[in-house]
């Protein structure tokens, strides 16, 4: 099966600190769903900012879709990231703008035609299951609603990998699972997924690999949700 990610002997240093990452080499395969756990500060936020060029490892070799990061001039960096859809665990919605606005943000800066937007638009937020919430604010809407609103603005450029960092983190247990539904219906339909959670307890109700950082290094990588990892 073919990778949509390859990391080999990956290590991450920040200035004037000390290793992040360490030697981390890990394959993700197009179309798998898989999570990335570890404690606060394992490295787990690192290495899916490594992945979306939002930092650059120490050594090694990142390989996503065929293209090896170390080769990619700066200049090519949003060409990229458009086949990257990323989401945040607070969001970072545009509180003075609709939830529309919010969506088709990605979309206006790549210079889409207005007929193009309001289509995508649409039809990304009837996948997370806003459509009716098109025009309301930020503000007015649930933690869980905000959090939709986030995938909505990652998927409507239709990426191939999904990247997502503690999406769970700020939501109750129901809303957690929902969200983890969408994500897996997106799966479902050949996006690859890499979600960072600190949710063990959740994720050992789902049927996916498992790959667990301790130290900055992978301690653990299992083909589905594995009882013995540290809780946090």
């Amino acid at each position: 099966m073919s990778q949509i990610v390859h990391f080999h002997s990956v290590s991450h240093r920040y200035p004037g600190g000390g290793e992040v990452l360490a030697d981390i080499g890990f394959r993700l395969a197009k179309g798998e769903m898989a999570f990335l756990t570890g404690r606060s500060g394992a490295g787990k936020s690192t290495l899916l900012k490594l992945i979306a060029l939002l930092a650059r490892p120490t050594r090694g070799q990142i390989v996503v879709n065929g293209q090896n990061l170390a080769t990619l001039k700066r200049r090519h960096i949003p060409l990229y990231r458009q086949q990257i859809g990323i989401i945040f665990q607070n969001f970072n919605l545009l509180y003075d703008r609709t939830v529309f606005d919010n969506v088709a943000l990605p979309l206006v800066i790549r210079g889409y035609a207005h007929e193009d937007i309001g289509r995508r638009v649409r039809a990304a937020l009837d996948s997370v299951g806003l459509l009716h919430k098109e025009k309301a604010m930020p503000m007015t809407l649930s933690g869980g609603e905000q959090q939709r609103v986030g995938i909505a603005r990652a998927i409507v450029t239709k990426p191939i990998l999904l990247l997502a960092d503690e999406p769970t983190g700020n939501l109750d247990p129901e809303m957690a699972l929902e969200t983890m539904e969408i994500f897996r219906r997106f799966n479902e339909v050949g996006v690859s997924v890499l979600v960072a959670t600190h949710a063990i307890d959740l994720i050992q109700q789902l049927p996916y690999r498992v790959i667990h950082l301790d130290g900055g290094r992978i301690s653990k990588d299992q083909p589905v949700a594995f009882a013995e990892l540290d809780h946090e």
